[in-house]
């Protein structure tokens, strides 16, 4: 699912946190280390096919290398 995030990010939580990530890991090898958190807000997000809408966002982010990974979790 190729998309583009339109407007700022609002509502951000934090899902999970180190330990707590599944995929730390991973992460870490393909990004660098840092302080992991995975982490979930509501943007509008632009599709390549066309359509406008408000969604989820899941995504990793960490101190010194940003955010990453994003994915559109439900639309809205």
């Amino acid at each position: 699912m190729h998309f583009e995030i339109v407007g700022p990010i609002e509502h951000i939580e934090t899902i999970a946190r180190a330990k707590g990530i599944r995929e730390l890991k991973r992460l870490v090898r393909a990004h660098g280390q840092g302080k992991w958190r995975k982490r979930k807000g509501i943007a509008t997000v632009k599709f390549k096919d066309g359509p406008i809408c408000e969604a989820e966002l899941h995504w990793y982010e960490a101190t010194g290398v940003g955010r990453r990974e994003f994915k559109v979790k439900r639309l809205l």
